[in-house]
């Protein structure tokens, strides 16, 4: 098992996010100074409205403390790959949206180590572990942003080649989140079995909120209707497989997935039964 948390947990979510790199370009970067206004508000609702409203939710709800950090952590989260696909079956912008998960994916070796350490000391209080907030960067930048960097690098290099190898390594990146999906409740599933109502309740509560609060703001900014769909998913739909992977680094349990990795687990399977009626709803917009 601690192969399975040391090395096979990064490991899988690098090659999910080289899978990223491999479907991006250096334009996709330039378009966000072109694209500035859509880009902001969409970066606005990730970076700082979704942490924020995770944080008012868990003070309406009694969840035990390492859940309520897992769900902070899963709100520190970028959107991944799933959100570049939704945003394509919504029909929504789906250059922005690769735009913001490349840019916002590379800002998270900043952003998310230090918002971690916070969650992990306000709500573990004195039973907090210790938080390293350098190794931790280190480990972003090794398992999320580097593989996005080979992958972007393969793409402008070898473009024939990396148009060829995309197609297996998504698919690879499928399986290897359903197994990270499935390992994460299995280790933990009577706690999953305890609070399977409350938390299941505030996961699908909050994707639903975040979903409604995306495409209000971006509404209210006048954005076109493609970018409202893209930014409300952007701000729904977080990647879970880092927010599995988070909870084996800030942690790691002896007995298997850490249950910081838990809220981010059950989120795996609850935010496609939440994506599915605003897709259909989207697409007809």
């Amino acid at each position: 098992m601690d192969i399975l948390i040391e090395v096979a947990l990064p490991l899988s979510l690098a090659i999910i996010m080289l899978s990223l790199g491999l479907g991006l370009g250096f334009e996709d970067f330039a378009r966000v100074a072109r694209r500035s206004r859509a880009f902001l508000i969409g970066a606005l609702a990730q970076i700082i409205i979704l942490p924020v409203i995770a944080f008012c939710a868990l003070q309406l709800v009694a969840l035990p403390p390492e859940l309520a950090v897992g769900v902070m952590l899963l709100s520190f989260c970028p959107g991944g790959v799933t959100s570049n696909i939704l945003s394509k079956l919504a029909k929504g912008d789906v250059a922005l949206s690769v735009s913001l998960t490349a840019v916002i994916s590379l800002l998270s070796i900043l952003t998310v180590p230090l918002l971690t350490a916070w969650a992990v000391s306000h709500f573990m209080s004195a039973d907090a572990p210790d938080v390293n907030i350098t190794s931790l960067a280190i480990a972003m930048f090794l398992i999320t942003t580097l593989p996005v960097l080979i992958g972007v690098l393969v793409r402008q290099t070898a473009p024939s080649f990396a148009t060829r190898i995309e197609p297996g390594f998504a698919r690879l990146a499928t399986g290897l989140f359903v197994l990270l999906v499935v390992a994460a409740l299995a280790t933990n599933w009577q706690l999953f079995m305890d609070n399977f109502a409350v938390l299941g309740g505030i996961l699908v509560g909050l994707n639903i909120l975040l979903l409604a609060v995306g495409y209000g703001i971006s509404a209210a900014a006048g954005l076109t209707p493609k970018e409202r769909k893209t930014v409300a998913i952007e701000a729904g739909i977080q990647n879970s497989a880092l927010g599995i992977t988070l909870g084996g680094l800030v942690a790691v349990s002896t007995d298997g997935f850490s249950a910081f990795a838990l809220p981010a687990g059950v989120y795996g399977i609850t935010m496609y039964a939440v994506a599915l009626p605003f897709i259909l709803w989207a697409r007809g917009r």
